[in-house]
C-alpha cells in the first residue's frame, strides 16, 4: 500500500550516516542517491522505499508530532541491533527495546529520533502470540 516514507533533513550526509547502518542491518540498499535526497529499499524493488531529504521548498525540515515510520523487523534481537546503531549514530532514545503489551500479546518494539527528530519505531509482532 506505500510507495514510499519521506523525511525532511537539514544535512543529507549526516542522515545518510545515521540510516545506512540501520538499513543495511535490515538487508535494505541505497535505491536512489542525488544532491537533494537518499533512499533505501529492498534490493530489486522499486517501492517501497524508505527517504531522507532536503524539503524541496527549501524550507527548514520540522518533523511532525504524533508522526512516525514503524521499520518491521523479522526479530526482537535484530530490534535491538537497530536501537544500538542508531544511539551510536546520533539517534536519541525515546523507548528501550521491550514488550509492549499496551498495543497488544506479541509486540516488542523500540523507538528512537534521528538526528533531525524524526522519530522512528523498531517493531515485531509475534504471530503466534498475535493471533495471526
Amino acid at each position: 500500500m506505500i510507495a514510499y516514507t519521506m523525511v525532511g533533513t537539514t544535512d543529507l550526509n549526516r542522515s545518510a550516516r545515521f540510516y545506512e547502518p540501520i538499513f543495511s542491518a535490515m538487508g535494505l540498499e541505497i535505491s536512489w542517491r542525488d544532491e537533494r535526497s537518499v533512499a533505501w529499499g529492498v534490493p530489486g524493488n522499486r517501492t517501497p522505499t524508505f527517504h531522507a531529504c532536503l524539503p524541496y521548498n527549501q524550507e527548514e525540515a520540522r518533523p511532525g508530532n504524533g508522526t512516525m515510520t514503524a521499520l518491521l523487523t523479522e526479530s526482537p534481537a535484530l530490534i535491538g541491533r537497530l536501537f544500538e546503531l542508531a544511539l551510536e549514530n546520533g539517534g536519541t532514545d525515546e523507548g528501550s527495546p521491550g514488550p509492549r503489551p499496551e498495543y497488544g500479546t506479541g509486540f516488542y518494539a523500540a523507538y528512537v529520533r534521528d538526528p533531525d527528530g524524526n522519530k522512528l519505531a523498531f517493531v515485531y509482532f509475534d504471530d503466534n502470540q498475535c493471533g495471526g
